[in-house]
């Protein structure tokens, strides 16, 4: 989208054909520098669409487009590697990116889900729920470890109080909440979301490993089969 430096990843699913039309799993990463588990092959991750995996998780690479966004630095310059660059430039993207692969590739506008990890996580609110333009884009929302509004980050408008003003945008629709370490931060989560009075179809799933990771998504786990389950019932 104009500059190199900046660009999203689109992955096509086996069964892909012209004409067809698609569900549309459209995903942030998380912050660069995080350690994942100690597995041969698996690097600190570097912050940009690369890093994504939640998408293959969910689809096993049929049935769903796929796209992996950035978070944009001022200007267009370039990914934003850590927290948001931008975040009226980061939204502006989304826009121009998902219409495009709805135009171009069959992408279903009216079964888009939004997901990420760690940072990606809390940006299904923070930047899915910006303002009611790019809110009206989604169906429903995938937040793997992290959530907009239950504690405070090193940027302004981490507070409850904004948190609250963009939460109130979910207008019901349904959410995926998964987080590590035996469920003690998804307990946190409930209790936050129950404190704001924002209604909505919340489905909350912990794990029972304390690894800050998206790997999980690539094992044949019984909370993997629960999540393509609900993804399937909810994009239906």
């Amino acid at each position: 989208m104009g500059n190199p430096g900046l660009y999203h990843v689109l992955f096509l699913p086996e069964d892909w054909r012209p004409g067809g039309s698609y569900p549309l799993v459209v995903e942030y990463p998380g912050n660069a520098g995080y350690l994942t588990p100690r597995i041969p092959g698996y690097n600190p991750a570097v912050g940009t669409p690369d890093d994504n995996k939640l998408g293959y998780g969910i689809s096993a690479g049929r049935g769903f487009l796929w796209v992996s966004l950035p978070f944009v630095e001022p200007g267009e310059t370039g990914i934003a590697r850590n927290w948001w660059g931008d975040t009226q430039a980061t939204v502006d993207y989304c826009h121009r990116a998902v219409l495009s692969v709805c135009a171009d590739y069959g992408g279903d506008p009216t079964r888009i889900l939004l997901c990420g990890f760690s940072r990606g996580s809390i940006a299904c609110n923070y930047i899915g729920l910006r303002d009611d333009s790019i809110a009206g884009l989604w169906r429903a929302f995938f937040c793997h470890s992290h959530y907009d509004g239950v504690r405070r980050w090193p940027y302004s408008d981490s507070d409850r109080v904004s948190a609250l003003g963009r939460l109130r945008r979910l207008k019901g629709r349904p959410q995926f909440i998964s987080h590590e370490d035996a469920g003690g931060t998804v307990a946190e989560t409930r209790r936050y979301i129950e404190s704001t009075s924002v209604e909505g179809d919340f489905t909350f799933a912990p794990l029972p490993y304390p690894q800050h990771t998206a790997l999980w998504v690539l094992r044949p786990l019984p909370l993997r089969a629960q999540l393509r389950e609900w993804v399937r019932r909810v994009l239906a």
